[in-house]
């Protein structure tokens, strides 16, 4: 089980997404006043970020 949670992430990150639990357990640390954002909003805002939102090209 644990194999596959690795490969997982590990293929995630070769194509650019984020790792979400990752991001749960920081949120959780550093903003324990706010709740994380849901599995599908998270990667919608990362999508968002690496190919610019409003349908133009961003570099950064």
């Amino acid at each position: 089980m644990r194999w596959g949670k690795d490969a997982r992430r590990t293929a995630g990150l070769m194509v650019g997404q984020p790792d979400y639990e990752a991001y749960v357990a920081h949120a959780a640390a550093t903003h324990p006043d706010q709740a994380p954002l849901d599995r599908t909003a998270f990667f919608r805002l990362h999508e968002a970020r690496r190919f610019g939102a409003g349908g133009g090209f961003r570099c950064c």
